[in-house]
């Protein structure tokens, strides 16, 4: 029995926080997973910067409405849960998440949630588990699951590297140049074609 784990931004969805850096012109939130490895001290950041301009949810959450899925993002997720399996696990969160995953047809999701004080602040994250995406891909294995994993950023290596198969996609050159071992492709296309001659 297959499942595919999928990242979901910058594999299926712009960067969040880059969308919003652009949005409300401060440059430092462009920082993401792909440059900061350590995704607690990256949050902590976010939220520093956040709370020195008086930002909160609701203006992040006015950016993301105007987000739309990556072109022939949907396509490649519809033909793909038309064959196997299918489940993205991010380190994004419900409230952000949410329009997104209506936009890409409701896949199911695993992903953390953030704590938002009634003023609208962001005061703190909540991560479902310890680096979730290796540890979700370990989880379903020792249910009977033989996982596929594909991703972009730091945080997507340990599941990559613990399925069955796994494959950077649209990653960095810099991130493809330390892991020449793990096959990395560019367009829907190419991954639906290594996902499906790994489940053959």
């Amino acid at each position: 029995m297959y499942i595919v784990c999928l990242d979901v931004e910058g594999v299926l969805v712009p960067e969040i926080w880059i969308a919003f850096a652009k949005a409300s012109g401060i440059p430092e939130l462009e920082k993401t997973t792909r440059d900061e490895p350590d995704y607690n001290k990256l949050m902590n950041f976010r939220l520093g910067i956040l709370k020195e301009h008086g930002l909160g949810l609701k203006e992040i959450q006015e950016t993301i409405a105007k987000i739309d899925p990556l072109p022939g993002a949907k396509e490649f997720l519809d033909e793909l849960r038309s064959f196997t399996q299918v489940i993205l696990i991010s380190d994004t969160f419900t409230q952000f998440a949410t329009p997104l995953m209506e936009k890409l047809g409701r896949p199911t999701l695993f992903c953390n949630s953030l704590e938002v004080a009634d003023s609208g602040e962001i005061t703190g994250f909540k991560m479902r588990t310890e680096q979730s995406k290796l540890s979700t891909v370990k989880a379903l294995q020792s249910i009977g699951f033989d996982t596929i994993a594909s991703g972009d950023s730091y945080n997507d290596l340990g599941m990559i590297k613990a399925s069955k198969a796994g494959f950077l996609f649209r990653s960095t050159d810099k991130i493809k140049a330390d892991h020449p071992e793990i096959p990395a492709y560019e367009t829907y296309e190419e991954l639906l074609s290594a996902i499906k001659e790994a489940i053959k």
